[in-house]
């Protein structure tokens, strides 16, 4: 058994770059930043098999910023991403890491955004990209964005850029990109479009895989079979049982998603939809409201959850099992994280035990399958969440910042700060979450106040 180095000072990085890492308390690298970032230093192409939460975002990171020259203000790096969310998660972790050099800029690009003062960011110059495939390719097209100068092309949830049909979108970017770069493919799964995609446009690439299989100490997984008609009842069960803070019901259909909501909601539980036809306006407010732990239950279909950065999430029920064992184990992974115990529920109607035996297979260990009559209600209160959201009507456009909204909470409001939760800043809206009990002295407080010296909108979602 050879050993991997798992130490950041075993790789060739620059004494600042270490200094920095060391600084972000990244002591030892996990198994996939071991597996690649030799590989990526070598300046080799690689298709890497990594979940979310793996440690997959500093491995290219760290990659694609060490043959920047910060001199030259041309794109020398790209990331693709398939979500906005995604992509902003990205570069906010990419800007951490780029702190060891002076000035590197990092500039996303995706949809749901006016295009205008993106145009003029690109104008000032950017080393490191970071966005999503169709705004990339407006760019492309609009002669805004050049690739001539580009080094490393990231691939990020390539397999789920592909589910949402980006590949013609990749494939045309990609064209346009000089023939010597270096390309990285991070991807969840390995399905078809991906293998196209590598034989297509990659260079003998190296393949690395972590491990996706979750210790078993971290995740416990139950599952239980149900006839088809039970299946909105034995969700509301499961909640009525353990009772979670926090909770994604993954569902396979977006009318599934609506059916659960509303069932839940007609229960007195607080839910909210989660799927891939949502404005962004509504999907940016649909998330702040689950990260600030303002809405108990998220439910949602694979394509529309991917990308999710939550942590500590206390459980995860599949309202019916994915079509893909290892969607399963992704769903499953998403609870559980940070060292903290997780727990996944599955239910399974009898034309599903096929799929239930995949993960069998999958897993190389018989399911824990309990009766459904094991679940019984505790009794006590509906399932409320701690928090409640305002949503103001103004946003980073309108020069809102984090502290001017805190301000007028523990300021004018009186609200003590310690009720005072997540505050998450969009375009042209902002969210904050504040304990339940205040909130609506927080909500007549601010429409009678001023924020930034304005008068703005305040309601409570």
């Amino acid at each position: 058994m050879t050993t991997i180095a798992t130490a950041f000072n075993t790789l060739p990085l620059s004494a600042a770059m270490l200094a920095n890492l060391e600084s972000l308390g990244y002591a030892q690298m996990t198994p996939i930043q071991a597996q690649s970032l030799p590989v990526i230093l070598k300046g080799m192409d690689l298709i890497a098999q990594a979940k979310t939460g793996s440690g997959k975002t500093a491995a290219f990171g760290i990659g694609l910023l060490n043959p920047i020259n910060p001199r030259f203000f041309g794109c020398q790096a790209l990331v693709m991403c398939p979500t906005r969310e995604l992509a902003d998660q990205v570069a906010k972790e990419i800007r951490r890491l780029a702190r060891a050099e002076d000035n590197i800029k990092v500039l996303t690009l995706c949809g749901g955004v006016s295009f205008g003062p993106q145009i003029a960011s690109l104008e000032h110059g950017a080393h490191i990209i970071v966005g999503t495939p169709g705004r990339i390719q407006q760019h492309l097209r609009k002669g805004s964005l050049i690739l001539d100068g580009l080094n490393t092309l990231v691939l990020d949830e390539a397999d789920r850029m592909l589910d949402m049909g980006f590949y013609d979108a990749i494939a045309d970017i990609i064209e346009q990109t000089p023939e010597r770069r270096q390309t990285l493919l991070f991807s969840a799964t390995y399905p078809v479009g991906i293998k196209q995609l590598s034989s297509k446009f990659m260079r003998n690439p190296q393949q690395v895989k972590s491990e996706a299989m979750h210790a078993d100490s971290e995740i416990e997984q139950r599952f239980y079979e149900i006839s088809p008609e039970e299946r909105l009842e034995a969700v509301t069960k499961a909640l009525a049982h353990f009772r979670p803070q926090s909770c994604v019901a993954f569902c396979y259909t977006k009318q599934q998603c609506t059916e659960v909501v509303d069932h839940l909601t007609a229960k007195g539980i607080s839910a909210v939809a989660l799927h891939g036809d949502l404005e962004q306006r509504d999907r940016d407010q649909v998330l702040a409201m689950f990260a600030n732990r303002s809405t108990s239950v998220l439910v949602a279909t694979d394509v529309a959850a991917r990308g999710l950065d939550i942590d500590a999430l206390d459980m995860v029920i599949n309202v019916e099992l994915a079509r893909d064992s290892e969607i399963h184990i992704h769903r499953v992974g998403r609870t559980g994280r940070a060292g903290e115990k997780g727990l996944a529920i599955s239910f399974v109607a009898p034309s599903e035990a096929h799929r239930a035996q995949a993960i069998e297979q999958l897993q190389r260990a018989p399911l824990a399958w309990e009766p459904l009559s094991s679940l019984t209600s505790k009794g006590g209160e509906p399932l409320l969440p701690v928090m409640s959201t305002l949503c103001i009507g103004a946003g980073r456009k309108d020069k809102v910042r984090p502290g001017d909204i805190l301000g007028a909470l523990t300021g004018d409001a009186g609200i003590p700060g310690a009720q005072v939760g997540k505050i998450a800043i969009f375009d042209f809206q902002a969210y904050v979450a504040v304990e339940r009990s205040v909130a609506k002295q927080a909500l007549s407080r601010l429409n009678s106040g001023k924020i930034k010296g304005r008068s703005l909108r305040v309601r409570i979602l």
